[in-house]
Protein backbone atom coordinates (compact mmCIF):
# COMPACT_ATOMS: atom_id res chain seq x y z
CA UNK A 1 0.00 0.00 0.00
CA UNK A 2 2.83 2.39 0.92
CA UNK A 3 4.61 1.55 -2.35
CA UNK A 4 1.41 2.27 -4.27
CA UNK A 5 1.08 5.69 -2.62
CA UNK A 6 4.71 6.47 -3.49
CA UNK A 7 4.17 5.35 -7.09
CA UNK A 8 1.01 7.47 -7.35
CA UNK A 9 2.86 10.49 -5.99
CA UNK A 10 5.74 10.00 -8.43
CA UNK A 11 3.27 9.57 -11.27
CA UNK A 12 1.39 12.74 -10.25
CA UNK A 13 4.61 14.77 -10.11
CA UNK A 14 5.72 13.31 -13.44
CA UNK A 15 2.35 14.22 -14.99
CA UNK A 16 2.68 17.72 -13.58
CA UNK A 17 6.01 18.37 -15.28
CA UNK A 18 4.81 16.64 -18.46
CA UNK A 19 1.87 19.07 -18.58
CA UNK A 20 4.17 22.07 -18.04
CA UNK A 21 6.26 20.98 -21.04
CA UNK A 22 3.15 20.93 -23.26
CA UNK A 23 2.21 24.51 -22.44
CA UNK A 24 3.16 27.61 -24.38
CA UNK A 25 5.94 29.28 -22.40
CA UNK A 26 7.16 32.76 -23.47
CA UNK A 27 10.81 31.66 -23.52
CA UNK A 28 12.34 35.11 -24.00
CA UNK A 29 10.30 36.66 -21.20
CA UNK A 30 11.06 33.70 -18.93
CA UNK A 31 14.82 34.08 -19.48
CA UNK A 32 14.63 37.84 -18.79
CA UNK A 33 12.55 37.22 -15.64
CA UNK A 34 15.08 34.65 -14.41
CA UNK A 35 18.00 37.00 -15.07
CA UNK A 36 16.29 39.88 -13.27
CA UNK A 37 15.35 37.60 -10.39
CA UNK A 38 18.97 36.44 -10.24
CA UNK A 39 20.15 40.07 -10.20
CA UNK A 40 17.73 40.79 -7.34
CA UNK A 41 19.11 37.79 -5.43
CA UNK A 42 22.75 38.79 -6.06
CA UNK A 43 21.97 42.34 -4.93
CA UNK A 44 20.50 40.84 -1.77
CA UNK A 45 23.75 38.92 -1.20
CA UNK A 46 25.92 41.99 -1.81
CA UNK A 47 24.00 44.24 0.62
CA UNK A 48 25.18 42.45 3.83
CA UNK A 49 28.83 42.64 2.67
CA UNK A 50 28.56 46.38 2.01
CA UNK A 51 26.74 46.83 5.32
CA UNK A 52 29.62 45.00 7.04
CA UNK A 53 32.12 47.47 5.61
CA UNK A 54 29.88 50.42 6.52
CA UNK A 55 29.42 49.27 10.13
CA UNK A 56 33.16 48.64 10.53
CA UNK A 57 33.95 52.17 9.30
CA UNK A 58 31.45 53.54 11.83
CA UNK A 59 33.26 51.64 14.56
CA UNK A 60 36.42 53.40 13.45
CA UNK A 61 34.57 56.77 13.56
CA UNK A 62 35.23 57.21 9.84
CA UNK A 63 31.91 57.13 7.97
CA UNK A 64 32.45 56.09 4.34
CA UNK A 65 30.07 58.12 2.18
CA UNK A 66 31.07 56.28 -0.99
CA UNK A 67 30.14 52.94 0.58
CA UNK A 68 26.80 54.39 1.75
CA UNK A 69 26.09 55.76 -1.76
CA UNK A 70 26.98 52.40 -3.30
CA UNK A 71 24.64 50.68 -0.86
CA UNK A 72 21.84 53.07 -1.83
CA UNK A 73 22.44 52.28 -5.55
CA UNK A 74 22.25 48.54 -4.79
CA UNK A 75 18.92 49.10 -2.99
CA UNK A 76 17.54 50.89 -6.07
CA UNK A 77 18.79 48.15 -8.41
CA UNK A 78 17.21 45.51 -6.20
CA UNK A 79 13.89 47.39 -6.11
CA UNK A 80 13.79 47.93 -9.89
CA UNK A 81 14.78 44.39 -10.86
CA UNK A 82 12.37 43.01 -8.27
CA UNK A 83 9.46 45.10 -9.59
CA UNK A 84 10.09 44.28 -13.27
CA UNK A 85 10.64 40.57 -12.55
CA UNK A 86 7.35 40.47 -10.59
CA UNK A 87 5.49 41.90 -13.60
CA UNK A 88 7.18 39.48 -15.99
CA UNK A 89 6.40 36.53 -13.74
CA UNK A 90 2.74 37.58 -13.69
CA UNK A 91 2.84 37.84 -17.50
CA UNK A 92 4.33 34.33 -17.73
CA UNK A 93 1.70 32.92 -15.36
CA UNK A 94 -1.16 34.54 -17.26
CA UNK A 95 0.25 33.35 -20.62
CA UNK A 96 0.65 29.78 -19.42
CA UNK A 97 -2.81 29.60 -17.84
CA UNK A 98 -4.42 31.18 -20.92
CA UNK A 99 -2.81 28.51 -23.08
CA UNK A 100 -3.92 25.76 -20.69
CA UNK A 101 -7.48 27.10 -20.52
CA UNK A 102 -7.54 27.31 -24.31
CA UNK A 103 -6.44 23.68 -24.61
CA UNK A 104 -8.99 22.57 -22.02
CA UNK A 105 -11.80 24.58 -23.64
CA UNK A 106 -11.08 23.15 -27.08
CA UNK A 107 -10.91 19.69 -25.53
CA UNK A 108 -14.20 19.82 -23.62
CA UNK A 109 -15.99 21.09 -26.74
CA UNK A 110 -14.83 17.96 -28.56
CA UNK A 111 -15.49 15.40 -25.84
CA UNK A 112 -18.25 12.89 -26.63
CA UNK A 113 -21.73 13.37 -25.23
CA UNK A 114 -21.13 10.35 -22.98
CA UNK A 115 -18.67 12.48 -20.97
CA UNK A 116 -21.43 15.00 -20.20
CA UNK A 117 -23.78 12.16 -19.29
CA UNK A 118 -21.33 11.12 -16.56
CA UNK A 119 -20.04 14.54 -15.38
CA UNK A 120 -21.88 17.62 -14.16
CA UNK A 121 -21.25 20.81 -16.11
CA UNK A 122 -20.16 22.70 -13.00
CA UNK A 123 -17.38 20.18 -12.34
CA UNK A 124 -15.99 20.70 -15.84
CA UNK A 125 -16.21 24.48 -15.32
CA UNK A 126 -14.22 24.05 -12.10
CA UNK A 127 -11.44 22.29 -14.01
CA UNK A 128 -11.17 25.14 -16.52
CA UNK A 129 -11.32 27.94 -13.94
CA UNK A 130 -10.21 26.91 -10.44
CA UNK A 131 -7.71 24.14 -11.22
CA UNK A 132 -5.94 26.23 -13.85
CA UNK A 133 -5.80 29.18 -11.43
CA UNK A 134 -4.03 26.91 -8.91
CA UNK A 135 -1.36 26.22 -11.52
CA UNK A 136 -1.09 29.93 -12.38
CA UNK A 137 -0.51 30.84 -8.73
CA UNK A 138 2.35 28.35 -8.56
CA UNK A 139 4.03 29.76 -11.68
CA UNK A 140 3.38 33.42 -10.85
CA UNK A 141 4.00 33.52 -7.11
CA UNK A 142 6.25 30.60 -6.29
CA UNK A 143 8.20 28.95 -9.12
CA UNK A 144 10.89 31.56 -9.81
CA UNK A 145 10.81 32.65 -6.15
CA UNK A 146 11.74 29.07 -5.30
CA UNK A 147 14.68 29.11 -7.75
CA UNK A 148 15.95 32.49 -6.51
CA UNK A 149 15.42 31.32 -2.92
CA UNK A 150 17.66 28.30 -3.51
CA UNK A 151 20.32 30.59 -5.00
CA UNK A 152 19.99 32.97 -2.04
CA UNK A 153 20.33 30.13 0.50
CA UNK A 154 23.31 28.51 -1.23
CA UNK A 155 25.03 31.87 -1.81
CA UNK A 156 24.45 32.96 1.79
CA UNK A 157 25.82 29.69 3.20
CA UNK A 158 28.98 29.91 1.05
CA UNK A 159 29.66 33.51 2.13
CA UNK A 160 28.89 32.66 5.75
CA UNK A 161 31.52 29.90 5.71
CA UNK A 162 34.11 32.53 4.84
CA UNK A 163 32.84 34.93 7.50
CA UNK A 164 32.50 32.35 10.33
CA UNK A 165 32.32 28.63 9.67
CA UNK A 166 31.44 27.94 13.33
CA UNK A 167 28.24 30.00 13.23
CA UNK A 168 27.38 28.60 9.79
CA UNK A 169 27.41 25.07 11.19
CA UNK A 170 25.15 26.19 14.05
CA UNK A 171 22.77 27.65 11.48
CA UNK A 172 22.76 24.50 9.29
CA UNK A 173 21.34 22.49 12.20
CA UNK A 174 17.97 24.10 11.41
CA UNK A 175 17.79 22.56 7.92
CA UNK A 176 17.27 18.86 8.84
CA UNK A 177 14.91 19.92 11.64
CA UNK A 178 12.83 21.96 9.18
CA UNK A 179 12.82 19.18 6.56
CA UNK A 180 11.71 16.64 9.17
CA UNK A 181 8.69 18.87 9.83
CA UNK A 182 7.86 19.98 6.28
CA UNK A 183 8.05 16.67 4.37
CA UNK A 184 5.45 14.62 6.35
CA UNK A 185 3.16 17.62 6.70
CA UNK A 186 3.53 18.25 2.96
CA UNK A 187 2.23 14.75 2.21
CA UNK A 188 -0.81 15.42 4.38
CA UNK A 189 -1.27 18.81 2.67
CA UNK A 190 -1.28 17.09 -0.73
CA UNK A 191 -4.14 14.83 0.32
CA UNK A 192 -6.09 17.69 1.90
CA UNK A 193 -5.58 19.96 -1.14
CA UNK A 194 -6.66 17.19 -3.52
CA UNK A 195 -9.80 16.50 -1.46
CA UNK A 196 -10.55 20.24 -1.22
CA UNK A 197 -10.37 20.73 -4.98
CA UNK A 198 -12.53 17.64 -5.60
CA UNK A 199 -15.14 18.95 -3.15
CA UNK A 200 -14.99 22.39 -4.77
CA UNK A 201 -15.63 20.78 -8.16
CA UNK A 202 -18.65 18.92 -6.76
CA UNK A 203 -19.93 22.16 -5.22
CA UNK A 204 -19.51 23.95 -8.55
CA UNK A 205 -21.40 21.11 -10.23
CA UNK A 206 -24.22 21.47 -7.71
CA UNK A 207 -24.36 25.24 -8.27
CA UNK A 208 -24.44 24.83 -12.05
CA UNK A 209 -27.23 22.26 -11.89
CA UNK A 210 -29.41 24.23 -9.47
CA UNK A 211 -28.93 27.66 -11.04
CA UNK A 212 -29.40 26.22 -14.53
CA UNK A 213 -32.82 24.86 -13.50
CA UNK A 214 -33.75 27.65 -11.07
CA UNK A 215 -37.32 27.81 -12.42
CA UNK A 216 -37.83 24.13 -11.60
CA UNK A 217 -36.38 24.71 -8.12
CA UNK A 218 -38.77 27.58 -7.43
CA UNK A 219 -41.78 25.87 -8.99
CA UNK A 220 -41.12 22.78 -6.86
CA UNK A 221 -40.57 24.86 -3.70
CA UNK A 222 -37.21 23.12 -3.36
CA UNK A 223 -35.26 26.15 -2.10
CA UNK A 224 -35.00 24.66 1.40
CA UNK A 225 -33.75 21.28 0.12
CA UNK A 226 -31.20 22.86 -2.20
CA UNK A 227 -30.10 25.28 0.52
CA UNK A 228 -29.41 22.33 2.82
CA UNK A 229 -27.47 20.53 0.10
CA UNK A 230 -25.44 23.67 -0.57
CA UNK A 231 -24.78 24.20 3.15
CA UNK A 232 -23.58 20.60 3.41
CA UNK A 233 -21.01 21.22 0.66
CA UNK A 234 -20.03 24.56 2.20
CA UNK A 235 -19.48 22.92 5.60
CA UNK A 236 -17.36 20.26 3.94
CA UNK A 237 -15.22 22.93 2.24
CA UNK A 238 -15.01 24.77 5.56
CA UNK A 239 -13.69 21.60 7.19
CA UNK A 240 -11.05 21.10 4.51
CA UNK A 241 -10.04 24.75 4.84
CA UNK A 242 -9.55 24.29 8.58
CA UNK A 243 -7.45 21.15 8.01
CA UNK A 244 -5.22 23.13 5.66
CA UNK A 245 -5.03 25.96 8.19
CA UNK A 246 -4.05 23.52 10.97
CA UNK A 247 -1.14 22.23 8.91
CA UNK A 248 -0.02 25.78 8.15
CA UNK A 249 -0.48 26.64 11.84
CA UNK A 250 1.95 23.86 12.72
CA UNK A 251 4.50 24.60 9.98
CA UNK A 252 4.78 28.37 10.42
CA UNK A 253 5.30 28.59 14.23
CA UNK A 254 7.73 25.65 14.30
CA UNK A 255 9.73 27.14 11.44
CA UNK A 256 9.71 30.52 13.16
CA UNK A 257 10.64 28.99 16.53
CA UNK A 258 13.49 27.02 14.97
CA UNK A 259 14.89 30.03 13.16
CA UNK A 260 14.48 32.40 16.10
CA UNK A 261 16.21 29.89 18.40
CA UNK A 262 19.10 29.69 15.97
CA UNK A 263 19.15 33.51 15.77
CA UNK A 264 19.33 33.83 19.57
CA UNK A 265 22.16 31.30 19.72
CA UNK A 266 24.05 33.09 16.95
CA UNK A 267 23.54 36.50 18.58
CA UNK A 268 24.80 35.14 21.89
CA UNK A 269 27.73 33.31 20.37
CA UNK A 270 28.51 36.14 17.92
CA UNK A 271 28.30 38.77 20.67
CA UNK A 272 30.88 36.89 22.72
CA UNK A 273 33.09 36.62 19.63
CA UNK A 274 32.86 40.39 19.06
CA UNK A 275 33.61 41.19 22.74
CA UNK A 276 36.73 39.01 22.53
CA UNK A 277 37.85 40.70 19.32
CA UNK A 278 37.58 37.55 17.19
CA UNK A 279 34.78 39.05 15.03
CA UNK A 280 34.15 42.64 14.05
CA UNK A 281 30.78 44.25 14.70
CA UNK A 282 30.26 44.58 10.92
CA UNK A 283 30.85 40.88 10.43
CA UNK A 284 28.22 40.02 13.06
CA UNK A 285 25.73 42.37 11.39
CA UNK A 286 26.48 40.76 8.00
CA UNK A 287 25.99 37.28 9.48
CA UNK A 288 22.58 38.31 10.86
CA UNK A 289 21.64 39.75 7.45
CA UNK A 290 22.65 36.52 5.74
CA UNK A 291 20.61 34.59 8.29
CA UNK A 292 17.54 36.43 7.13
CA UNK A 293 18.61 35.75 3.52
CA UNK A 294 18.23 32.08 4.48
CA UNK A 295 15.18 32.32 6.79
CA UNK A 296 12.95 34.24 4.35
CA UNK A 297 13.51 31.87 1.37
CA UNK A 298 12.97 28.90 3.72
CA UNK A 299 9.58 30.32 4.71
CA UNK A 300 8.80 30.90 1.01
CA UNK A 301 9.79 27.32 0.25
CA UNK A 302 7.26 26.04 2.76
CA UNK A 303 4.63 28.09 0.93
CA UNK A 304 5.95 26.82 -2.43
CA UNK A 305 5.73 23.23 -1.22
CA UNK A 306 2.07 23.72 -0.24
CA UNK A 307 1.25 25.40 -3.55
CA UNK A 308 3.13 22.71 -5.46
CA UNK A 309 1.08 19.95 -3.81
CA UNK A 310 -2.13 21.78 -4.75
CA UNK A 311 -0.95 22.23 -8.35
CA UNK A 312 -0.03 18.54 -8.65
CA UNK A 313 -3.52 17.58 -7.43
CA UNK A 314 -5.13 19.99 -9.91
CA UNK A 315 -2.93 18.63 -12.70
CA UNK A 316 -4.24 15.11 -12.16
CA UNK A 317 -7.78 16.22 -12.98
CA UNK A 318 -6.69 18.45 -15.86
CA UNK A 319 -4.68 15.59 -17.38
CA UNK A 320 -7.70 13.31 -17.00
CA UNK A 321 -9.71 15.58 -19.30
CA UNK A 322 -6.87 16.29 -21.76
CA UNK A 323 -6.10 12.58 -22.18
CA UNK A 324 -9.73 11.59 -22.76
CA UNK A 325 -10.68 10.36 -26.21
CA UNK A 326 -12.24 13.15 -28.28
CA UNK A 327 -14.97 12.56 -30.83
CA UNK A 328 -13.45 11.05 -33.98
CA UNK A 329 -13.68 13.88 -36.49
CA UNK A 330 -11.61 12.51 -39.39
CA UNK A 331 -13.06 10.76 -42.43
CA UNK A 332 -14.39 11.39 -45.91
CA UNK A 333 -15.21 15.00 -46.72
CA UNK A 334 -17.99 13.88 -49.10
CA UNK A 335 -21.40 12.89 -47.75
CA UNK A 336 -23.05 10.51 -50.25
CA UNK A 337 -26.68 10.82 -51.20
CA UNK A 338 -28.98 7.86 -50.89
CA UNK A 339 -30.96 5.75 -48.48
CA UNK A 340 -30.40 6.10 -44.72
CA UNK A 341 -30.21 2.59 -43.28
CA UNK A 342 -30.23 1.15 -39.78
CA UNK A 343 -29.02 -2.45 -40.08
CA UNK A 344 -29.40 -4.70 -37.00
CA UNK A 345 -28.41 -1.83 -34.67
CA UNK A 346 -27.93 -2.61 -30.98
CA UNK A 347 -27.10 0.05 -28.42
CA UNK A 348 -26.82 0.44 -24.65
CA UNK A 349 -25.74 3.40 -22.54
CA UNK A 350 -24.30 1.02 -19.96
CA UNK A 351 -23.50 -2.71 -20.03
CA UNK A 352 -26.44 -5.03 -19.48
CA UNK A 353 -29.14 -2.43 -20.20
CA UNK A 354 -29.85 -2.54 -23.93
CA UNK A 355 -31.86 0.41 -25.28
CA UNK A 356 -32.03 -0.69 -28.93
CA UNK A 357 -32.23 -4.39 -29.79
CA UNK A 358 -31.42 -5.11 -33.43
CA UNK A 359 -33.48 -2.39 -35.12
CA UNK A 360 -33.47 -2.19 -38.92
CA UNK A 361 -35.24 0.26 -41.24
CA UNK A 362 -34.65 2.47 -44.28
CA UNK A 363 -35.46 6.11 -45.00
CA UNK A 364 -35.49 7.02 -48.70
CA UNK A 365 -34.22 10.45 -49.87
CA UNK A 366 -36.85 13.19 -49.82
CA UNK A 367 -39.35 11.14 -47.79
CA UNK A 368 -40.85 11.57 -44.34
CA UNK A 369 -40.29 8.80 -41.78
CA UNK A 370 -42.11 9.02 -38.45
CA UNK A 371 -40.95 7.18 -35.32
CA UNK A 372 -43.90 6.42 -33.09
CA UNK A 373 -44.61 4.23 -30.09
CA UNK A 374 -44.69 4.32 -26.28
CA UNK A 375 -42.27 6.42 -24.25
CA UNK A 376 -38.93 4.74 -23.54
CA UNK A 377 -39.03 2.78 -26.79
CA UNK A 378 -35.73 4.22 -28.06
CA UNK A 379 -36.92 6.90 -30.49
CA UNK A 380 -34.64 9.68 -29.15
CA UNK A 381 -31.73 7.23 -29.06
CA UNK A 382 -32.21 6.66 -32.82
CA UNK A 383 -31.75 10.40 -33.34
CA UNK A 384 -28.68 10.42 -31.07
CA UNK A 385 -27.08 7.65 -33.15
CA UNK A 386 -27.89 9.51 -36.37
CA UNK A 387 -26.22 12.64 -34.99
CA UNK A 388 -23.25 10.48 -33.91
CA UNK A 389 -23.51 11.47 -30.27
CA UNK A 390 -22.98 7.77 -29.64
CA UNK A 391 -21.69 4.75 -31.56
CA UNK A 392 -23.82 1.61 -31.91
CA UNK A 393 -22.78 -1.35 -29.77
CA UNK A 394 -23.19 -3.43 -32.91
CA UNK A 395 -24.80 -3.07 -36.32
CA UNK A 396 -24.39 -0.16 -38.70
CA UNK A 397 -25.97 3.16 -39.61
CA UNK A 398 -25.27 4.10 -43.24
CA UNK A 399 -26.19 6.53 -46.00
CA UNK A 400 -25.90 5.64 -49.65
CA UNK A 401 -24.28 2.35 -48.64
CA UNK A 402 -21.52 4.09 -46.69
CA UNK A 403 -21.21 3.97 -42.88
CA UNK A 404 -21.83 7.40 -41.39
CA UNK A 405 -18.82 6.80 -39.10
CA UNK A 406 -16.47 6.92 -42.11
CA UNK A 407 -17.57 10.50 -42.88
CA UNK A 408 -15.84 13.52 -41.33
CA UNK A 409 -17.89 14.51 -38.28
CA UNK A 410 -18.22 18.19 -39.19
CA UNK A 411 -19.31 17.28 -42.74
CA UNK A 412 -21.90 14.80 -41.49
CA UNK A 413 -23.41 17.09 -38.87
CA UNK A 414 -23.39 19.90 -41.44
CA UNK A 415 -25.97 17.89 -43.41
CA UNK A 416 -28.33 17.52 -40.45
CA UNK A 417 -30.86 20.02 -39.12
CA UNK A 418 -32.42 19.39 -35.71
CA UNK A 419 -35.54 20.93 -34.17
CA UNK A 420 -36.61 19.65 -30.75
CA UNK A 421 -39.62 20.19 -28.50
CA UNK A 422 -37.47 22.32 -26.19
CA UNK A 423 -35.56 24.30 -28.85
CA UNK A 424 -33.33 26.00 -26.26
CA UNK A 425 -31.65 29.19 -27.37
CA UNK A 426 -28.35 30.67 -26.28
CA UNK A 427 -28.19 33.91 -24.34
CA UNK A 428 -27.80 36.66 -26.93
CA UNK A 429 -29.84 38.31 -29.66
CA UNK A 430 -32.36 36.74 -32.03
CA UNK A 431 -29.93 37.47 -34.87
CA UNK A 432 -27.13 35.58 -33.07
CA UNK A 433 -29.39 32.59 -32.46
CA UNK A 434 -30.66 32.29 -36.02
CA UNK A 435 -27.10 32.57 -37.40
CA UNK A 436 -25.59 30.33 -34.71
CA UNK A 437 -23.12 27.68 -35.91
CA UNK A 438 -22.69 28.98 -39.46
CA UNK A 439 -19.10 29.31 -40.70
CA UNK A 440 -19.91 32.51 -42.60
CA UNK A 441 -22.01 35.24 -41.00
CA UNK A 442 -25.19 35.59 -43.08
CA UNK A 443 -26.46 38.98 -44.18
CA UNK A 444 -29.39 40.63 -42.42
CA UNK A 445 -31.53 40.02 -45.51
CA UNK A 446 -30.71 36.29 -45.50
CA UNK A 447 -31.64 36.04 -41.83
CA UNK A 448 -34.86 37.95 -42.47
CA UNK A 449 -35.86 35.61 -45.33
CA UNK A 450 -35.25 32.58 -43.11
CA UNK A 451 -37.33 34.16 -40.33
CA UNK A 452 -40.10 34.94 -42.81
CA UNK A 453 -40.17 31.33 -44.06
CA UNK A 454 -40.32 30.18 -40.43
CA UNK A 455 -43.34 32.45 -39.69
CA UNK A 456 -41.15 34.34 -37.22
CA UNK A 457 -40.61 37.69 -38.88
CA UNK A 458 -43.91 39.22 -37.67
CA UNK A 459 -43.34 38.73 -33.95
CA UNK A 460 -39.65 39.65 -34.31
CA UNK A 461 -40.39 42.97 -36.02
CA UNK A 462 -43.03 43.81 -33.40
CA UNK A 463 -40.30 43.88 -30.77
CA UNK A 464 -38.55 47.22 -30.04
CA UNK A 465 -35.07 45.87 -30.86
CA UNK A 466 -36.33 43.51 -33.59
CA UNK A 467 -33.51 41.10 -34.61
CA UNK A 468 -31.22 42.54 -31.92
CA UNK A 469 -33.70 41.65 -29.15
CA UNK A 470 -32.01 39.72 -26.35
CA UNK A 471 -33.69 36.36 -25.72
CA UNK A 472 -32.44 35.82 -22.13
CA UNK A 473 -30.85 32.70 -20.69
CA UNK A 474 -31.96 29.65 -22.70
CA UNK A 475 -34.40 31.92 -24.56
CA UNK A 476 -36.71 32.29 -21.58
CA UNK A 477 -37.89 35.77 -22.63
CA UNK A 478 -39.68 34.19 -25.60
CA UNK A 479 -42.66 31.85 -25.70
CA UNK A 480 -42.32 28.20 -26.68
CA UNK A 481 -43.79 28.85 -30.13
CA UNK A 482 -41.44 31.78 -30.72
CA UNK A 483 -38.43 29.69 -29.73
CA UNK A 484 -39.55 26.91 -32.07
CA UNK A 485 -39.86 29.29 -35.01
CA UNK A 486 -36.41 30.76 -34.36
CA UNK A 487 -35.02 27.19 -34.30
CA UNK A 488 -36.78 26.51 -37.62
CA UNK A 489 -35.37 29.73 -39.09
CA UNK A 490 -31.90 28.57 -38.05
CA UNK A 491 -32.47 25.20 -39.72
CA UNK A 492 -33.71 26.89 -42.90
CA UNK A 493 -30.61 29.09 -42.99
CA UNK A 494 -28.47 26.02 -42.38
CA UNK A 495 -30.16 24.33 -45.37
CA UNK A 496 -29.67 20.70 -44.24
CA UNK A 497 -30.25 17.62 -46.41
CA UNK A 498 -31.47 15.55 -43.45
CA UNK A 499 -34.01 16.93 -41.00
CA UNK A 500 -34.68 15.57 -37.51
CA UNK A 501 -37.85 16.80 -35.76
CA UNK A 502 -38.21 15.71 -32.14
CA UNK A 503 -41.76 16.43 -30.92
CA UNK A 504 -41.44 19.85 -32.54
CA UNK A 505 -45.06 20.88 -31.88
CA UNK A 506 -45.94 18.85 -28.77
CA UNK A 507 -45.84 21.68 -26.20
CA UNK A 508 -47.52 24.44 -28.21
CA UNK A 509 -50.97 25.99 -28.04
CA UNK A 510 -53.19 25.71 -31.10
CA UNK A 511 -52.31 29.21 -32.39
CA UNK A 512 -48.57 28.68 -32.13
CA UNK A 513 -48.85 25.14 -33.49
CA UNK A 514 -50.48 26.40 -36.68
CA UNK A 515 -47.61 28.84 -37.33
CA UNK A 516 -45.00 26.21 -36.50
CA UNK A 517 -46.64 23.51 -38.63
CA UNK A 518 -46.71 25.85 -41.63
CA UNK A 519 -43.02 26.64 -41.09
CA UNK A 520 -42.18 22.94 -40.73
CA UNK A 521 -43.90 22.12 -44.03
CA UNK A 522 -41.64 24.65 -45.77
CA UNK A 523 -38.61 23.29 -43.92
CA UNK A 524 -39.35 19.67 -44.89
CA UNK A 525 -39.66 20.34 -48.64
CA UNK A 526 -37.12 18.24 -50.60
CA UNK A 527 -35.40 16.93 -47.48
CA UNK A 528 -35.11 13.47 -45.94
CA UNK A 529 -37.10 13.95 -42.74
CA UNK A 530 -37.33 11.82 -39.63
CA UNK A 531 -39.93 12.79 -37.05
CA UNK A 532 -40.49 11.66 -33.47
CA UNK A 533 -44.17 12.06 -32.65
CA UNK A 534 -46.54 10.99 -29.88
CA UNK A 535 -49.54 12.69 -31.47
CA UNK A 536 -50.28 10.52 -34.49
CA UNK A 537 -52.45 13.20 -36.09
CA UNK A 538 -49.30 15.17 -36.97
CA UNK A 539 -47.69 12.26 -38.89
CA UNK A 540 -50.50 10.13 -40.38
CA UNK A 541 -49.54 11.39 -43.85
CA UNK A 542 -45.87 10.39 -43.46
CA UNK A 543 -44.40 8.13 -46.17
CA UNK A 544 -43.77 5.50 -43.51
CA UNK A 545 -44.31 5.07 -39.77
CA UNK A 546 -41.96 2.95 -37.68
CA UNK A 547 -43.40 1.62 -34.45
CA UNK A 548 -40.77 1.25 -31.73
CA UNK A 549 -41.43 -0.47 -28.42
CA UNK A 550 -38.88 -1.62 -25.87
CA UNK A 551 -36.02 -0.96 -28.29
CA UNK A 552 -37.43 -3.09 -31.11
CA UNK A 553 -39.15 -2.27 -34.40
CA UNK A 554 -42.51 -4.07 -34.26
CA UNK A 555 -44.15 -2.46 -37.25
CA UNK A 556 -43.33 -0.50 -40.43
CA UNK A 557 -45.81 0.94 -42.92
CA UNK A 558 -48.25 3.72 -43.67
CA UNK A 559 -50.95 4.73 -41.24
CA UNK A 560 -53.63 2.59 -42.91
CA UNK A 561 -51.35 -0.47 -43.04
CA UNK A 562 -50.46 -0.28 -39.36
CA UNK A 563 -54.10 0.25 -38.38
CA UNK A 564 -54.87 -3.00 -40.16
CA UNK A 565 -51.87 -5.07 -38.99
CA UNK A 566 -50.51 -3.69 -35.69
CA UNK A 567 -52.67 -4.10 -32.57
CA UNK A 568 -50.83 -1.65 -30.31
CA UNK A 569 -50.68 1.02 -33.06
CA UNK A 570 -54.41 0.60 -33.60
CA UNK A 571 -54.94 1.04 -29.84
CA UNK A 572 -52.78 4.20 -29.89
CA UNK A 573 -54.69 5.59 -32.87
CA UNK A 574 -58.11 4.89 -31.41
CA UNK A 575 -57.05 6.41 -28.10
CA UNK A 576 -56.23 9.64 -29.98
CA UNK A 577 -59.50 9.63 -31.94
CA UNK A 578 -57.99 8.26 -35.17
CA UNK A 579 -59.02 5.18 -37.11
Amino acid sequence: MVEQIKDNKKSSTKDFFALLKKLKWPIGVTVVALILSLMTTIAGLVIPLITKTLVDTLADALFNWKTAAFLFVIFIVQALTGGVSHYLLTYIGETVVADLRGKLWNKVLRLPVSYYDANETGETMSRITQDTTTLKELVTNHLVTFVSGVISIVGSIIILFFLSWQMTLIMLISIPISMAIIIPLGRIMHKVAKATQAEMARFSGHLGRVLGDIRLVKASRAEKTEAEQGQKAIRSLFGFGLKEAKIQAVISPIMTLTMMSILVVILGYGGSQVSRGILSAGTLVAIIFFMFQIIVPFAQMASFFTSFQKAVGATERIQYIIEMQSEVSTGSQVVPEGIIKFEDVHFSYEPGKEILSGISFEANPGTVTALVGPSGGGKTTVFSLLERFYTPTSGEVSIGGKSIHTIALSEWRGKIGYVSQESPLLSGSIMDNIAYGLDLRPTTEEVRRAAEAANAVNFIEEMPEQFETLVGERGMKLSGGQRQRIAIARALLYNPEILLLDEATSNLDSGSETHVQEALVRLMEGRTTLIIAHRLATVIHADQLIFLEKGKVTGIGKHEELIATHDLYREFAQGQGLS
